[in-house]
């Protein structure tokens, strides 16, 4: 569900330096929690990175998370939060969760509005592995389309820690 509207956009470059939109969707997290989680929630506090990925449970996605979960701590102490994201349901973003024992949280976005609103779903109508770095004002500062999985998440790590402040 998305709380303020963001029409499709065909290049997600083109987000660079606007406002995210106010988007609200299921975060599964460790232990099987479920809650819904308003972007709003972090402005003043937190970074937040969304990191799209096509399919839980396979081989690129895999990897991008792991990498993502065993840097965490690093995130947290640049003040950001990293939510991966694709278009599978809360029960197969859980299952995900489980099996690789993942540390970050998971957005579900079975309905596929967020994806497309920020440009980020493919014509085979899963996400595309596209990262959004959002600041702590609400800006979108950075948009990787572009993505290796394993060496991705250092790459944000580094764009954070050179481009935003603590």
């Amino acid at each position: 569900m998305m709380t303020s509207t963001l029409a499709f956009c065909a290049d997600a470059i083109s987000l660079e330096g606007k406002p995210a939109p106010d988007i609200e969707l299921t975060a599964v997290s460790a232990g099987g929690k479920h809650e819904t989680v308003k972007l709003s929630s972090f402005k003043g506090k937190k970074n937040v990175v969304l990191a799209f990925y096509p399919k839980a449970m396979t081989k690129g996605c895999t990897i991008e998370c792991k990498t993502f979960s065993q840097l965490a701590n690093k995130l947290g102490d640049l003040d950001t939060v990293v939510f991966g994201i694709s278009t599978d349901n809360a029960a197969d973003q859980g299952k995900f969760i489980e099996k690789e024992s993942l540390k970050i949280s998971l957005f579900a976005d079975p309905d596929k509005k967020v994806t497309e609103s920020l440009g980020a779903l493919s014509k085979s109508g899963m996400a595309s592995r596209y990262s959004y770095v959002i600041d702590k004002e609400g800006t979108i500062r950075k948009v990787y389309t572009k993505v290796s999985p394993a060496a991705h998440p250092e790459e944000v790590a580094a764009y954070i820690k050179a481009n935003l402040k603590k």
